[in-house]
């Protein structure tokens, strides 16, 4: 599809159109993938069209409530998560786990193949909007007659990287990746000079998830079947941000290639203006100066080790910046390698920083004037919400795809990244000190400072993600398979 003929906003509105679209999505059972999944629900339904979001019990019951003048048409669908041994009881997503056991996770999504053949054949939607894991849904729906889009809640230059099927699914020899080695070099399909690659401790940390010496279906194989199932692909990006990603991600997979915009976060809902643990979190941001805090979290995936978390406190001691610490200690119940903080860490930094072991609203605490920088695992949620609120960022990956965000917004000097050990991925409190002083007051850290102010007008424009909207739904309505049909 041609870049600047798919953003232009529709001449009328989809609603108006007649017969309005009913649409199913399955996201993998990650928050980073049910939230901007969800955040796609609430824009598809924004345009009168009709969303079945599909995911386990517990995952629907903690998912942030769609708007009231959208809960019509947001229906939320429980599927029971089938039991697998070893998978931990009451696990449904993987913030619940342990990384070494997420693989039971995936055992049991899979398990999930009949009842969502049983949903689509009974709910006989236009269209099924599904993710990575379920490799097996593009069949599925083919077999039942509805078009299918696979929606990648990564961006271009990620499913760039990745390859094309043959690649993915290990089919020929001639794009063969078999050693961690060969992951920290761009890949020859990609025509131009860039740096984004793994660095060899990132993929060490999940190579037996990308080749499947892990009892389980490979992460590359499910990604590359999911794209040759489907009719449409789609991923979290914009022709703004990465042009030459995109065009790349049209020749090599011969199909309509669509992006759906940043997804900017739209705020939590559940009136937690007037909760008492978000009362006191504005109460002590409010005290601090005006873009002096940083706000430190990595995401519902990533857990920091002991060593890690050690560096991390002490480093932000260093630092003797403010900071805001949103830090988890374990990964569920079956989690048994607690990690804590140093001894009198948070009593020597009293008053300067704060600690939060619990949930807090990431998007309201980025959106508070005091907060300056954002150190994150650059996942690309994180990623969006701190660039919307036009945060600075300081990088320090941990798992999946975060090297290659991390390279791409190096390479556009949108971040910095914390410098590690190239093998162990190890680090110190000197350069986590000297990185957030960097980034956050120091005159040659300015270029991130301006660079996140100026890429908060793409992040956050809620009118270029809407022309994004159109654009999308207005493929789903001409290319629905009951028109192809003459129904």
């Amino acid at each position: 599809m041609n870049g600047m003929e798919s953003i232009l906003p529709l001449s009328m509105d989809m609603t108006d159109a007649g017969n309005k679209l009913h649409i199913v999505m399955f996201p993998w059972l990650a928050f980073g993938h049910m939230i901007p999944y969800l955040e796609v629900a609430k824009l598809i339904a924004q345009k009168g069209h009709k969303v079945s979001f599909v995911s386990t019990p517990r995952n629907i019951d903690r998912l942030p409530k769609p708007p009231p003048n959208l809960s019509p048409l947001i229906n939320l669908v429980k599927l029971p998560l089938p039991t697998v041994h070893k998978l931990p009881q009451n696990a449904e997503a993987t913030i619940d786990l342990p990384y070494d056991k997420v693989k039971y996770l995936k055992a049991a999504y899979d398990l999930l193949q009949q009842p969502m053949t049983q949903f689509l054949e009974s709910s006989a939607p236009d269209w099924v909007i599904y993710d990575f894991a379920p490799y097996w849904l593009g069949p599925v729906a083919a077999k039942l007659g509805i078009s299918s889009v696979f929606f990648c809640i990564f961006n271009a230059a990620c499913l760039c990287y990745a390859g094309p099927v043959s690649a993915l699914m290990g089919t020929t020899d001639q794009y063969c990746r078999t050693k961690p080695e060969d992951f920290t070099v761009p890949p020859k399909w990609v025509p131009f000079k860039t740096t984004v690659a793994f660095r060899l401790f990132e993929i060490l940390r999940v190579f037996d998830d990308v080749t499947g010496d892990d009892e389980n279906v490979p992460a590359m194989f499910r990604l590359g079947a999911s794209i040759q199932g489907c009719d449409v692909l789609a991923m979290r990006s914009c022709y703004e941000f990465e042009p030459e990603w995109l065009q790349l991600l049209e020749e090599i997979h011969p199909k309509p290639v669509i992006p759906v915009g940043q997804l900017p976060a739209t705020a939590y809902d559940g009136g937690d203006d007037e909760n008492d643990e978000w009362k006191a979190m504005k109460q002590w941001l409010d005290m601090q100066v005006k873009g002096s805090v940083v706000y430190v979290a990595f995401g519902s995936e990533a857990k920091p080790s002991q060593a890690e978390l050690t560096e991390i406190a002490l480093g932000l001691e260093l630092s003797e910046l403010p900071f805001f610490w949103v830090l988890r200690k374990q990964r569920g119940l079956a989690d048994t390698e607690l990690i804590e903080l140093p001894d009198g860490f948070e009593d020597r930094t009293k008053g300067r920083g704060l600690v939060c072991t619990s949930w807090a609203p990431q998007l309201k605490i980025l959106s508070h004037d005091s907060v300056g920088g954002f150190l994150t695992h650059s996942g690309l949620g994180s990623v969006v919400e701190g660039l919307q609120c036009a945060r600075a960022l300081i990088l320090l990956t941990f798992l999946a795809e975060q090297g290659l965000n991390a390279r791409l917004l190096e390479e556009k000097k949108m971040a910095y990244s914390i410098p590690r050990d190239e093998r162990d991925g190890s680090f110190t409190r000197d350069s986590v000190s000297e990185s957030l002083r960097l980034v956050m007051v120091r005159e040659e850290g300015k270029t991130y400072r301006d660079k996140a102010k100026e890429m908060s007008g793409l992040f956050g424009d809620r009118d270029k993600q809407d022309r994004y909207t159109n654009n999308l739904l207005d493929y789903l309505q001409s290319h629905r398979q009951r028109l192809k049909k003459g129904q």
